[in-house]
């Protein structure tokens, strides 16, 4: 009997699985800036898989800033399985004074308005209705004035106060920046200042560490064609950390791009040199027994990114040196990806090494173990690196739409 009810429960679990199942499309949605909790309580007549393998259409959304602050979303839809030959392509723009529902809202229309062709030719048209804004014939179209000119500004100030019966930490952060950005020419600006106080309380009197940092950056770039630009990058830093009492440079640029810019939400492979002068004032006679110096420096990097169906990569080569004394150089390798090996299984690595025997800033003379433990000036350190990775593999159901918020789990 125990047998009879248990095959007849699995029986009738099986065909109203399959019954609300073989209707609706299957999905598989690859957007990290989505809501996708949202998505899976609000999107009807749809089934989200696990696996994109057991799709009926795979949505690739890639994002790139734009110009005023805001993100670009990009909607690619993927056939699989009897809809292959199916394919969509959406995009539109926020605003960067947008608000997280707003974002979410119109992520939404645009996931519907790319999934109708898919509805359509699943036959499951009895649900869908189309809606047309009216026009209206008495407005008056007009070229849109920017009363900014495609400028954007921003000003920003961060504070963090921390404290213990003996230790006390004060950080300020003041900053402003402006930027325009073209299809021919792109403008950033930035200013910033930083204090940093850490106060250590003991008998014999407090030990107290102040850190102060000033910085000022600016770039322009150019767009000469689909693959070159050209650009100008400069600034000025005050930093008691790096014993700069005051450093500036500037240095031109130039970029060739193997692929299209047009690609570069997919794919990109840039290869870049800057070359210019530095002039460095310190607070503390260097180890090379310098206090005011003028120094010529160029950099090579080769960098690319790939952002596809499998996952994503990121990498970037780059070397820096003196061009008085070609020894005193710098190389960074860094590198970032999430892939999907096979079935529910994905890699994850980020890591960096830098090779640094350019740090002709150092202050001269031996650090105290103080200095050293509270980090009050930057040590002589040959190499830094970082590495972090990831394995995740997840099985069972590949059917996934029920969202349950309760305890954030």
């Amino acid at each position: 009997m125990k047998k009879y009810l248990l095959s007849l429960i699995i029986l009738i679990c099986f065909q109203s699985f399959s019954q609300s199942r073989n209707s609706d499309l299957k999905l598989s949605l690859d957007c990290s800036k989505c809501d996708h909790a949202y998505i899976k309580q609000n999107l009807s007549h749809v089934n989200f898989v696990r696996d994109q393998k057991f799709a009926d259409v795979y949505i690739l959304v890639r994002t790139q800033k734009n110009g005023s602050g805001g993100i670009k979303y990009m909607f690619e839809f993927q056939g699989q399985h009897k809809y292959k030959k199916m394919r969509n392509r959406l995009n539109f723009s926020t605003k960067a004074d947008d608000t997280k529902a707003e974002v979410r809202n119109l992520i939404f229309e645009y996931l519907k308005l790319g999934l109708v062709k898919f509805w359509l030719r699943s036959g499951n048209d009895d649900f869908i209705s189309v809606k047309l804004k009216k026009e209206d014939n008495n407005v008056v179209i007009e070229d849109i004035k920017d009363p900014w000119n495609q400028w954007v500004f921003n000003i920003g100030f961060r504070g963090n106060f921390r404290g213990e019966e003996i230790k006390q930490t004060k950080y300020l952060n003041y900053n402003t920046s402006a930027k325009r950005v073209t299809e021919k020419n792109k403008i950033f600006l930035r200013i910033s200042r930083s204090s940093d106080k850490k106060t250590f309380k003991k008998d014999d009197g407090d030990i107290v560490n102040i850190q102060k940092a000033t910085t000022f950056y600016f770039s322009d770039v150019f767009s000469l064609n689909n693959h070159w630009s050209l650009g100008f990058f400069g600034g000025a830093q005050e930093s008691t950390y790096r014993n700069y009492n005051l450093s500036m440079w500037v240095k031109p640029a130039i970029e060739y791009n193997f692929f299209d810019y047009k690609q570069s939400f997919k794919k990109q492979l840039v290869i870049s040199y800057r070359a210019g002068a530095i002039h460095n004032n310190y607070i503390e006679t260097t180890i090379f027994n310098e206090d005011t110096e003028l120094l010529w420096e160029h950099s090579l990097n080769l960098g690319g990114a790939i952002q596809q169906k499998w996952g994503n990569f990121s990498g970037e080569i780059s070397y820096r040196s003196f061009l008085h004394d070609t020894s005193l150089r710098a190389l960074s390798f860094d590198l970032g990806t999430n892939f999907r090996l096979f079935k529910g299984f994905s890699l994850s690595l980020n890591g960096s090494y830098d090779i640094t025997d350019n740090q002709v800033n150092l202050a001269g003379g031996d650090l105290s173990l103080e200095e050293l433990l509270l980090a009050q000036k930057q040590a002589q350190s040959g190499y830094k690196y970082s590495f972090r990775f990831g394995l995740n593999y997840s099985f069972g159901s590949m059917y996934n739409t029920i969202v349950n918020p309760r305890f954030n789990f």
